[in-house]
């Protein structure tokens, strides 16, 4: 599995320009983003979701790394703490 961090962006009727970054693990970019924008919408009201629709939603995702890469680190990190 492979991590992606996916940020959002979206005009709001009352703050503006609003972003959001979510880091998801998947095994492609396109599994990324369909989760990233799962979790995501889940966490808009009625009217925020209107505002997304409406203006578009900017989305932008780029590899992190894999998840055997971060717990390689981690590992080194405590041997030589």
């Amino acid at each position: 599995m492979k991590t992606f961090e996916v940020q959002f962006r979206y005009q709001d009727r009352t703050e503006g320009t609003v972003e959001s970054t979510v880091k998801v693990e998947a095994s492609s970019l396109p599994g990324a983003v369909g989760k990233a924008v799962r979790e995501f919408v889940k966490g808009l009201d009625r009217k925020q979701r209107f505002d997304m629709n409406k203006n578009g939603l900017e989305i932008t995702a780029k590899p992190v790394g894999t998840a055997s890469e971060a717990q390689a680190a981690k590992s080194e990190e405590a041997a030589a703490g």
